[in-house]
């Protein structure tokens, strides 16, 4: 309904009453909003700070009421936007939290409506249209309040936001900046001492040469040489970890046979699991195709089965292979278990050890709720660990500071592959690694 020639005098007479009712209006409105319990943040602020914008939110109201033609009240109306949009600005600034800024719009549309029926009831001849273009107003001026505020505050949080993200970025360059300088400090310091390692070898062989005619000296000797050589491979090891760490390792993906892979490096290494007086054990498939990167796959392997030889007195290590499929991806498995003493207290284990079995243990909550998971055929059941055959105090799990425990957790990242352990007093321990069949992009990548 458009505004009648005869209803526009009572409009401006209704505008200027309000005008003349200004300071009443807002006076209520905070009292009001003083009273609401779910509002407390305007507790703080002073009248000024409390009215904000409002004053001019209440005049471009009262000159749409007064406008002469359509062009004067969309002017107002932008003018309204303006103001309310400030205002959830200002509110922002304030500390309120978006609700209250809407409900304190709620007690300042219930104030103005007051007045606008307090004045009908003084002036009971107005024409009948004048007060629903007045109340239509209202619930515009309202309505457009509570949108402004809330576009004001979706902009400022987006912007918060995106600053944050950037921060968060910058400060994730930055650590990843120091990390790699780390990781190539360690990298020239153990090359460094690798080479001081070198010479102390020389100059051990000598010795040992020397003393093939004294007993004792021979033994000294001996026990210099294994120190020595344990040092290097600790070196090597604490290098390979550097380069991990500094993202200077790239994966060669090609295909090639995992189960002809693994087979080899077992019968490689059995000499010394049977000079240990232990079992190595390979089950799998004859044939297992895959794409990877095969030099990182036997290294991850290597790791697992001569860590479990390591803590393994008596019993053995079983390793095997295997092929899945779970919600129609194809992966593999590389399963490594040993007969050692597993775990005997959790809160003696590294945190890398610790965050693996939570790792673990999230995985298999996933892969029990996986739709099209067989775990009878597809191998997603957990693997089982043996009963442990060595003595609770055999090995240490922390030798080599997980150094190698480190290095494998590294290369799985890279290869995209997950990792997962399954260990329990009086059982052995189980290392699991979910590696993809295939990859998107089977070329050189980092």
């Amino acid at each position: 309904m458009h505004d009648s020639i005869p209803t526009k005098p009572a409009l401006a007479a209704l505008a200027r009453h309000l005008a003349a009712r200004r300071n009443v209006i807002l006076r209520n409105w905070q009292r009001s909003v003083e009273l609401d319990p779910e509002l407390t943040t305007s507790s703080g602020l002073s009248r000024a700070q409390f009215n904000d914008h409002i004053p001019q939110v209440l005049d471009a109201f009262e000159r749409r009421l007064q406008a002469q033609d359509p062009v004067e009240k969309e002017l107002a109306f932008e003018d309204q936007k303006a103001s309310a949009a400030e205002h959830g600005l200002h509110r922002w600034q304030q500390g309120y939290h978006q609700r209250e800024t809407i409900r304190e719009w709620g007690h300042l549309h219930y104030w103005v409506l007051y007045e606008l029926e307090e004045y009908a009831l003084a002036n009971a001849g107005l024409h009948s249209t004048v007060m629903p273009i007045a109340r239509r107003a209202l619930v515009r001026l309202c309505g457009e309040g509570v949108c402004e505020s809330a576009a004001s505050y979706e902009r400022l949080q987006r912007t918060e936001a995106a600053s944050r993200v950037r921060e968060l970025a910058s400060a994730l360059q930055q650590l990843q900046q120091l990390e790699r300088q780390r990781a190539e400090t360690w990298r020239e310091a153990a090359h460094d001492l690798r080479g001081s390692v070198g010479v102390i070898s020389s100059a051990s062989t000598l010795l040992a040469r020397e003393a093939q005619q004294d007993p004792r000296r021979a033994s000294a000797s001996q026990a210099l040489e294994r120190s020595v050589a344990s040092l290097r491979a600790l070196l090597t090891d604490l290098i390979v970890l550097a380069r991990l760490e500094a993202g200077e390792e790239r994966r060669q993906l090609a295909p090639f046979d995992a189960a002809a892979l693994l087979r080899e490096y077992c019968e490689s290494v059995r000499p010394l699991a049977q000079q240990r007086e232990l079992f190595l054990e390979a089950d799998g498939p004859q044939s297992l195709p895959v794409e990877g990167d095969s030099v990182k796959v036997r290294r991850i392997a290597q790791n697992l089965i001569l860590n479990a030889l390591h803590v393994t007195t008596r019993g053995g290590v079983r390793v095997q292979w295997a092929e899945r499929s779970v919600s129609g991806t194809q992966q593999w498995l590389l399963c490594v278990q040993d007969t050692g003493p597993g775990f005997q207290d959790r809160s003696a284990t590294t945190p890398l050890e610790r965050a693996l079995q939570q790792a673990t243990t999230e995985a298999h909550e996933v892969e029990a709720g996986t739709p099209g998971a067989d775990a009878a055929t597809s191998g997603s059941a957990p693997a089982p660990t043996l009963r442990s055959q060595s003595e609770p105090d055999s090995a240490s799990h922390t030798s080599g500071e997980g150094i190698g425990l480190s290095i494998v957790k590294r290369l799985c990242e890279l290869l995209d592959a997950s990792l997962e352990l399954e260990t329990a007093p009086g059982t052995g321990t189980t290392f699991r690694v979910i590696f993809p069949r295939t990859y998107l992009h089977p070329a050189t990548q980092g």
